[in-house]
């Protein structure tokens, strides 16, 4: 039985007749969605020919779907407490399916990026699972059933780059966006067959001026964090950019503040257990996504070099595979930790195990296994560090909030990764050696990223300890 708050403060009781089944398709539409936001790494380098363009054009097939991600993650969060998370499940997997669509019969440049574009506006749909599990399901069940939704992000990024890589070796490249739309058709169906709708709502106007306020911040920020290194960091766009989004930020803040049904609560977010953990989220994110950078070049990197495993892509897919593995068992671990001490301990826990995990790679890294080794410690971190978050968040907010709040949540988690993938790109773009004609990152550039990306999760185990400390419940 689920207790079921609607927005007048009654509750009603109803049976979920297969829980299991609901976790099971929430995790697998996870895992999809996580899917298409790495099968497009081994084509990183093959775009240019395969488009007629410049590696400049084609990396915006990257950063559109960093933006739209980043943009929707909150919009979709507040829809689904508005109009039904099922319903706006559904419309995010349709995204995702004409999205693939669009790049499997496409052969230049601007369908491609469409096609990316649309594929990001189906990443609200992890935060969306989440959020359904506390709706659909007993409350004994929901600390583990969120744990491993939350771990899906991982399981699809481990998942995907080894059978991208396969695909595109074997096959047209095409085929990797045909496999991923019949992969979102079986998520509609799924999702609609199996899934009940939440009769939680939240009655309200939908914050238009909120939505595009936010909306125009974030990708000013995230465009001159994602390319302040190709523009340069002092250039004057780079500069506008980053200034044009904080004074955005701040126009709509006070406008969130005063209308009567905001885009996001802020005075919910300012809760210091809420405040405390999205600010750790972000550097969460970014060791997680550190340790998604370095490794596969490490391995990937010519054995001359004297520190690379000269490994092919299949090959260090296959070495970092387990990683996915170890990040959805060890989610498991940190729904336990919950249940035991409370979310608090689960993330602190996490976080200490990513900088265990950070540590072992800063000392041992001469051999393959070696990287393998240290990639799955810190996965494992991050399963139980993720876990705990959509934890700490669904207990200081109210249940007519929960896809709203883990929304944003799940965008400070992405902001932390593009933070990531601005700075330790931008140490191992500076810090290269010379292997006859090619320029590579060096061993001390490779080095200073993981300092960094340490020094991004001892922050954010910092600021964990400043969530107040709660009851287990």
């Amino acid at each position: 039985m689920t207790q079921i708050a609607t927005p007048s403060g009654t509750s009603a009781e109803r049976k979920v007749a297969h829980p299991g089944v609901v976790v099971a398709v929430a995790c697998y539409c996870g895992i999809v969605v996580a899917l298409t936001q790495t099968m497009i790494v081994p084509l990183i380098p093959l775009l240019p020919s395969l488009l007629g363009t410049t590696a400049s054009n084609t990396s915006w097939a990257v950063t559109a779907t960093l933006l739209t991600a980043a943009v929707t993650m909150p919009i979709s969060g507040r829809l689904g407490d508005m109009v039904g998370k099922r319903l706006m499940l559904v419309i995010s997997l349709g995204f995702l399916v004409v999205g693939s669509l669009l790049c499997a019969v496409s052969d230049s440049l601007v369908p491609v990026i469409a096609g990316r574009a649309l594929q990001g506006m189906a990443m609200g749909a992890i935060a969306l699972g989440i959020s359904i599990m506390r709706d659909e399901l007993p409350v004994e069940r929901v600390g583990p059933a969120v744990a491993r939704v939350s771990a899906t992000l991982g399981v699809g990024g481990a998942i995907g780059l080894p059978v991208a890589a396969v695909i595109v070796e074997k096959a047209n490249w095409h085929a990797l966006f045909w496999i991923a739309a019949g992969l979102g058709v079986v998520g509609i169906v799924a999702v609609l067959a199996l899934i009940p709708e939440s009769p939680v709502r939240t009655p309200a106007r939908f914050d238009f001026l909120g939505a595009v306020g936010l909306g125009s911040a974030l990708v000013m920020l995230l465009l001159a964090i994602s390319k302040g290194g190709d523009w340069g960091w002092g250039d004057p766009l780079t500069v506008g950019l980053l200034i044009g989004s904080v004074a955005v930020l701040a126009i709509w803040g006070t406008w969130e503040l005063r209308t009567a049904a905001p885009l996001v609560d802020l005075r919910t977010t300012a809760r210091p257990q809420v405040l405390f953990t999205n600010i750790a989220s972000v550097g969460a994110g970014f060791a997680m996504y550190g340790m998604s950078l370095v490794p596969i070049q490490l391995l990937l990197a010519p054995g001359a070099t004297g520190y690379g495993a000269g490994l092919t892509l299949i090959q260090a897919g296959l070495v970092l595979m387990p990683g996915g593995l170890m990040m959805y068992l060890f989610s498991d671990v940190g729904a336990r930790i919950t249940i035991a001490r409370g979310p608090r301990a689960a993330l602190l826990t996490g976080l200490v195990i990513i900088g265990f995990g950070y540590t072992v790679l800063l000392l041992m890294r001469s051999e393959w296994w070696q990287i393998g080794l240290a990639g799955a410690i810190t996965s494992a971190g991050v399963g139980v560090a993720y876990a705990a978050m959509p934890a700490l968040i669904m207990g200081a907010v109210p249940v007519t909030e929960t896809a709203a709040a883990n929304g944003l949540n799940a965008l400070m988690r992405s902001v932390g990764t593009s933070l990531s993938a601005a700075v330790v790109g931008t140490v191992l773009a500076h810090q290269t050696t010379r292997l006859g004609s090619i320029a590579l990152p060096s061993e001390r550039g490779f080095t200073i990223a993981l300092l960094i990306s340490l020094a991004a999760s001892a922050a954010a185990f910092a600021l964990a300890l400043a969530i107040p400390a709660r009851t287990p419940r």
